[in-house]
């Protein structure tokens, strides 16, 4: 574990009194909570330096970003002093290449964390008082990768964030990303780079097929001289190896032994015993079977790139009445962007003139367009854009229907949804999974084990020999000693894991879902129990009319007529919602007025000159009045134990009935719950901060297992602990108010995330729709991803298994390359099964849910 980072207090949380403050304790243990991280502690101001905290975490197991996430949770910001880059780049054409960068660049002093991946991009978490971005970007050069764009900008883990106040609501102080490269096809390609481009290495391999193919064709079938077959030999060893001399050499730097040296030195022996052809066969096969393991990579990447390319290049303006078609970067908060039917939206905004069915599922994933309308207060929407209801709201990279459409722009290109997603994929690529990490760690002691018993194959025959007790030719045993080398190397093992995570992250973001990297993806299909918050989550959120029932002698009529005349003089919630739902079935056209409110227990009106009351029923005793009958009362005890919110309503001194509200169960909850137990989720869990008979009223009608209620944050938290220590548990909420609980379940679940900052920061799976309908295909995507894992592990080290004791009993160099690349190959294409992942219930992605479309 490296030396632990030390951040300062007052920049983490401005307004804490001091170290001893609740929300210090909040963080430190949030941050204990997380996997990977070791200790969390305060360590005491002194001598004019600032109280700092101080974190040891193992970076192999919990990556920066995650902590950064949650912090943020927790309220809190990582220091400046800590910067953050994610860059496109050339230069990393498989996994292998991409660990060896990774661990060369984490020995550039100053670095704190590095992560390459095969698809391009590069994360580094630097300090900047010992290392700058410029020193980085040399140092990628040094080896070879090169960073795309001139001048790529670095992301302070902090930039832009005012932080402004510390008033302990979780999820303040994120991030801002806008500083990342978001263009199109910025995760990278197979490339090395070289005469030929990008297609090199293929061009390379190539040749070095025809040149051993040709070789041994010319000495097999024909009388030319010895001299032709063996400069085509060698042609096929300097295309062959050429890359895999570099690499060879890069990961001798970075002090380990991979693979690709295992190859050189079994071709060096095979050319030792005069075996041209099957060395040049072997870096043939080798170097073919990078190439195509590329190919196959790209194709999971492409899915992925072609979100950035969702947005159009261009937007028209208009500005001062003038219509002017400019490019999206130009785009300035306040900018009325004119969308005309069938086209892309330019830029996230809020609707200010036109209807139409807008096509959201390129971000959201929903498979159904979503009708549009203008903002009725249009400045008070773009004063506060998240807070703005759904059928305001559009999306950059979204598609316009038949409607001709005037929208507002309230981000600017940088900053749009899609393109942080763009950003926070790119950024999953780079952050390893739990199983991708122990096969690192494997490699370090397997391949090392796989030299030390070469040698012995090597040596032991000689001194047998030497003995009397086993005779065979050196020549022999030597090249035995090579086969299995090749037989040995774990070439599928490293890109067992990366491959099924990449296309498991790019499926997951076709249909609206964001997974943050392979630690995630594999937690989630890992789960046994769901937590999930109420309000907003398996409700709707908002409180409707369930139930109207009169007392004996009134009808239906007059109680709505009554109730409702009186609830439009109140700015209550539970009035509006009387109102909302009720307002079309009230006959009567007299108007209520002289509204007072008794402050606890309802309010009281006149209604075409009769006194009218709705409240509690202890409204209607104040002062000496007469209490409602006991059959209206038994009635409204019955709804209060279902759940209900109720209110009676007297008229003149004779009570027409009582009114239930109720935050209704979102309609797919019950069967999103039947779904997860389908899958494999042994419990259910809801937990709020409702009372407890809401709780229950709504867990039976959804079919959760257990319900818990009168929780308040902290206790959600302890809840959520509680879980964990019997299993594994993710947590469902909205990223806002649930993000301690999130921060502390071993997945954290934002619904609703599309839009919303902080819904988008702090959660580790982000469910783009308020679709709950979403979380199934999650749980399911994340267990066919640890399943194929599983299978590709069992392959490739089912392959070394077999091969070694093959080539110990006779197996020569080519067969056991052939099979050794083969299983490489058949690893990748297994991993590529999950972009055609379908959703449960046999529903395929609809094709408006490709990003290509």
């Amino acid at each position: 574990m490296p030396d632990p980072l030390r951040l300062d207090l007052p920049v983490l949380l401005p307004d804490a009194p001091d170290a001893r403050d609740a929300c210090v304790t909040r963080l430190t243990d949030a941050l204990a909570a997380t996997s990977g991280v070791e200790r969390a502690h305060v360590v005491p101001a002194e001598g004019g330096r600032p109280a700092q905290l101080c974190l040891h975490y193992d970076p192999s197991a919990v990556a920066l970003p995650r902590l950064r996430r949650t912090a943020e949770a927790a309220g809190a910001r990582i220091t400046e002093r800590y910067g953050h880059v994610l860059w496109p780049a050339d230069g990393l054409g498989h996994q292998r290449r991409a660990r060896t960068v990774t661990e060369l660049i984490q020995k550039t002093p100053g670095v704190v964390e590095a992560e390459a991946n095969a698809t391009g991009p590069v994360r580094i978490e630097f300090d900047r008082e010992a290392t700058s971005e410029a020193d980085l970007r040399r140092a990628l050069a040094g080896l070879g990768v090169t960073v795309r764009g001139d001048d790529p900008p670095e992301v302070a883990a902090a930039e832009g964030d005012d932080h402004a106040g510390h008033d302990h609501a979780p999820g303040e102080g994120h991030d801002d990303h806008s500083g990342h490269d978001h263009a199109p096809g910025a995760h990278g390609g197979h490339s090395h780079g070289g005469i030929f481009g990008e297609r090199t290495e293929l061009i390379f391999a190539i040749l070095s097929g025809v040149c051993v193919g040709l070789g041994w064709a010319l000495a097999t079938f024909t009388g030319v001289a010895e001299t032709v077959p063996f400069v085509l030999f060698l042609g096929a060893y300097l295309f062959g190896g050429w890359f895999t001399v570099r690499e060879a050499y890069d990961s001798i730097r970075a002090g380990r032994f991979e693979i690709d040296f295992l190859m050189l030195v079994a071709a060096a022996g095979a050319a030792a015993l005069g075996e041209w052809f099957e060395g040049g066969l072997l870096l043939f096969l080798f170097s073919i079977g990078h190439a195509l393991e590329g190919y196959a990579m790209g194709k999971a990447r492409r899915a992925i790139e072609a979100l950035g390319e969702l947005a159009p290049a261009t937007a028209r303006v208009r500005r001062d009445g003038v219509e002017t078609e400019v490019p999206v970067g130009e785009l300035r908060v306040g900018d009325t962007v004119v969308v005309r039917p069938d086209e892309r939206i330019a830029a996230d905004g809020i609707m200010a003139v036109g209807t139409s069915a807008v096509d959201q599922a390129p971000v959201t994933g929903e498979s159904v367009p979503v009708d549009k309308q203008p903002a009725p207060d249009l400045d008070a929407a773009l004063a506060d854009p998240e807070g703005a209801a759904p059928e305001h709201r559009v999306f950059a990279g979204t598609l316009n229907g038949s409607g001709a459409l005037d929208v507002v722009v309230t981000r600017p290109a940088g900053e749009t949804t899609l393109a942080r997603v763009v950003q926070m994929v790119a950024q999953a690529e780079t952050e390893r999974s739990p199983t991708q990490r122990f096969t690192d760690r494997f490699e370090k002691i397997f391949v090392p084990s796989v030299l030390a018993f070469v040698v012995g194959l090597i040596v032991v025959p000689p001194l047998l020999g030497m003995l009397d007790v086993w005779s065979e030719p050196f020549s022999e045993s030597f090249y035995r000693a090579m086969a299995v080398l090749v037989a040995a190397s774990p070439c599928a093992l490293a890109i067992a894991t990366p491959s099924a995570v990449l296309s498991g992250v790019a499926r997951a973001g076709r249909s609206g879902v964001l997974v943050k990297g392979g630690g995630p993806l594999e937690a989630l299909g890992g789960v046994t129990a769901i937590a999930f918050d109420k309000t907003g989550t398996l409700t709707e959120g908002e409180p409707r009319v369930t139930d109207v029932v009169p007392a004996s002698g009134a009808t239906d009529a007059e109680l709505i007529e009554a109730v409702v005349a009186v609830e439009r003089l109140s700015e209550h919630p539970l009035a509006r919602a009387v109102v909302r739902d009720l307002a079309d079935r009230a006959t009567g056209a007299a108007k209520a007025e002289d509204l007072q409110s008794v402050t606890g227990h309802g309010i009281r009106a006149t209604l075409a000159g009769e006194a009218v009351a709705v409240g509690k029923p202890d409204l209607f005793t104040l002062d000496g009045g007469t209490a409602a009958p006991p059959a209206l009362l038994e009635r409204d005890r019955v709804l209060k134990a279902d759940g209900r919110s109720t209110m009676l309503v007297q008229r003149g001194g004779r009570f027409l009935g009582v009114v239930g509200l109720m935050d209704t169960p979102r309609e797919a909850a019950k069967g999103v719950i039947r779904q997860l137990h389908a899958l494999g989720i042994e419990t259910t869990i809801m937990i709020s901060g409702d009372a407890q008979v809401v709780a229950e009223s709504v867990g039976r009608a959804v079919g959760i297992d257990e319900s818990r209620g009168d929780l308040l944050p902290d206790d959600k938290v302890e809840a959520i602990k509680a879980l964990r220590q019997q299993g594994e548990v993710a947590m469902v909420g909205d990223g806002v108010n649930d993000a301690p609980a999130m921060a502390n379940a071993t997945v954290g679940i934002a619904m609703g995330a599309a839009g919303s900052d902080v819904a988008l920061e702090t959660a580790d799976v982000a469910l783009m729709a308020d679709d709950l309908s979403k979380l199934p295909f999650a749980v399911g995507l994340s267990r066919k991803t640890r399943g194929i894992i599983r299978q590709n592990l069992w392959m490739s080290l089912g392959m070394v298994a077999f091969l070694v004791p093959a080539t110990l009993f006779g197996l020569g160099i080519g067969p056991a390359v052939a099979l050794h690349e083969g299983s490489t190959l058949i690893v990748v294409f297994n991993a590529l099964r999950l972009l055609a992942y379908k959703e449960p219930g046999g529903l395929a992605a609809s094709p408006s849910n490709s990003p290509s479309s």
